[in-house]
């Protein structure tokens, strides 16, 4: 059966997060201060490592993937934006 589970982006630049095989990824927000990464899983599928990375606004960019989504830390003085490379 399908399910919603939560994921910590622990690291702030570059980082891998193992999922179920086919989810499918809805947000990223904060929560508790923390950033987290809402997906729908099957959690019955045989697991694959999903890598992403985060740009701060005003970094350069190359090599981008999908883009995820954009969340504030700080009371909005740092913007980061998720990326699925």
């Amino acid at each position: 059966m399908r399910t919603i589970y939560k994921y910590q982006c622990l690291e702030m630049d570059n980082f891998t997060i193992e999922m179920p095989t086919g989810s499918h990824i809805l947000t990223v927000q904060m929560q508790r201060g923390e950033p987290c990464i809402w997906a729908i899983v099957d959690p019955d599928a045989f697991p694959e490592q999903r890598h992403f990375q985060l740009f701060g606004t005003g970094h350069p960019i190359d090599g981008i993937g999908r883009y995820i989504g954009t969340f504030q830390l700080m009371g909005g003085n740092l913007v980061f934006h998720l990326f699925e490379v």
